[in-house]
């Protein structure tokens, strides 16, 4: 039997896995970077400093983290076969080890064999017969050996077989990467190349804008010297002159405008005056939302409106048909947004007869007033700094100020920390200026938030109380709701 060298396993090792020494120093903390020559020659890139572009920037870590992807899949199945070349040797070692002590068995087995044929020809009798089944015994023994040593010899060969196939596999492994690592090297060359048209084409791009814009500039300059030389030649001077008498008369037609306007009302009023023979009582105050008209007697021998009954009608077309205004019984009556551009009547009940006062026109908007509420429109709450004068009907005594918000879903009423009132914009809520009151009623409005509930408040100035009016209005008409007060059918808007 031929005896199998022990250098074998470690010969074998030692092809599959060079060894590394344990003290070797890189120069380095990462791969570097390579591309394909001239011939297919792998040359490594330096590093130069320089300023990289965004795209530049993700294409660079684009290729990094591709090659960083390929090097540790190739790191992960070289350890794999590293480990299956290790399984192999250890398999290989163990079958030479079981081969060397089957052969000190075969010969201590023969020493034995020759011990005890030796011994069977010195002794008779009962011993002779226990030496000749020791004889026995030991021939049985190398049987098994032999045995043993057959299926050591055909372990043998599978490990050999298995180690080749390892090998193999190891081999096409080997190609099989270096196929695919020239593959991703042409994706990236091919990729590389693609960003650098894309990057070409945008600065031609660019180029191209900047030329067509600078060249509009141009063209935009000269436009607007032509410009200026045609209004040097016309004399800018007497332009601005003219332009300066224009805005004046516009001025002065705009007050003479309003003056007309005024005296026809009077001269309205005075027809109307001369017309009715009583001559009892008159209105008096501007005919303008944010102001306030009063009843006052024309003479002394008018009889004192304390013993008059009153009502205030809108009149609602050019037919005469009124419309009464609830609550409105005192001799005072502010306008409120709803007033604009309809005129206003009170009829005046004494001993039987009626006696109707006109206003000379349609009640005016305040100036500015529709502006300031579009800006208003734009918030999504707005706030008011109002006094709670009566609430449920009774008079308060203190005059705290409050805050009143007008959202575009919700009104709310607030003191400091505690919320008064919140409700949503429902159609039981009513929202109108104080219909009486004296000369602060064009500050104040009634808001009845729900049945059971409602407030007098007093604004700061006549402009936040109507602003507050057509806002909350403006908003509720959003929610499709037709807020107004108390007998009024609609709302109007700004």
């Amino acid at each position: 039997m031929t005896r199998v060298s022990r250098d074998f396993a470690n010969t074998m090792q030692k092809e599959a896995v060079p060894a590394v020494s344990s003290d070797v120093v890189f120069l380095s903390s990462r791969f570097p970077r390579y591309k394909l020559g001239v011939d297919n020659q792998v040359v490594e890139v330096k590093n130069v400093a320089k300023t990289l572009t965004m795209k530049e920037a993700v294409a660079r870590e684009t290729a990094q983290l591709l090659e960083q992807q390929k090097r540790l899949s190739v790191r992960d199945l070289a350890s794999k076969f590293e480990k299956g070349l290790a399984a192999a040797a250890k398999l290989s070692e163990e079958a030479k080890v079981k081969e060397a002590a089957s052969l000190e068995k075969h010969v201590l087995l023969k020493k034995l064999r020759d011990a005890l044929e030796t011994l069977r020809g010195r002794v008779a009798g009962k011993n002779k017969d226990d030496v000749e089944v020791a004889i026995a015994m030991v021939e049985a023994l190398a049987v098994q050996l032999a045995q043993r040593e057959g299926e050591l010899i055909q372990e043998k060969d599978e490990v050999k077989k298995l180690a080749n196939f390892l090998k193999q596999a190891s081999e096409d492994a080997k190609k099989l990467v270096e196929e695919e690592r020239s593959a991703a090297r042409a994706e990236i060359e091919n990729a590389r190349g693609a960003v650098q048209r894309v990057e070409e084409a945008l600065q031609d791009h660019d180029r191209m804008s900047r030329a067509s814009g600078k060249q509009d500039y141009e063209e935009l300059m000269k436009e607007v010297q032509e410009a200026r030389r045609i209004k040097m030649l016309h004399q800018p001077s007497k332009v601005m002159d003219m332009e300066h008498e224009l805005r004046a008369l516009r001025a002065q037609l705009l007050e003479k405008s309003k003056l007309s306007l005024q005296l026809q009302k009077e001269l309205a009023m005075k027809k109307r005056d001369e017309d009715n023979s009583s001559h009892l009582w008159e209105l008096d105050g501007q005919e303008l939302l944010g102001s306030y008209l009063r009843i006052k007697n024309f003479s002394d021998k008018t009889a004192e409106l304390s013993e008059c009954l009153i009502q205030w009608y809108r009149v609602v077309s050019a037919a005469g048909k009124r419309e009464l205004i609830s609550g409105a019984t005192k001799s005072v009556y502010a306008p409120e947004p709803f007033d604009v551009g309809r005129m206003l009547q009170a009829e005046i009940t004494f001993d039987g007869q009626n006696f109707t006062l006109t206003t000379s026109g349609p009640i005016d908007p305040a100036p500015g007033l529709g502006s300031y509420v579009e800006a208003l429109v734009r918030r999504h709450d707005t706030e008011f700094n109002v006094v709670v004068t009566q609430m449920n009907g009774v008079d308060q005594p203190t005059q705290s100020i409050h805050i009143l918000h007008v959202g575009k879903m919700r009104m709310k009423l607030c003191k400091g920390k505690t919320t008064i009132a919140k409700e949503y914009y429902f159609s039981s809520m009513q929202l109108c200026g104080v219909r009486g009151g004296g000369n602060a009623a064009a500050q104040a409005l009634f808001w009845q938030a729900k049945p059971g509930l409602s407030f007098i408040l007093a604004f700061e100035s006549d402009r936040d109380r109507n602003a507050a009016i057509l806002l909350a209005r403006r908003f509720a008409f959003d929610c499709n709701i037709m807020l107004a007060g108390p007998g009024d059918r609609s709302p109007v808007g700004t």
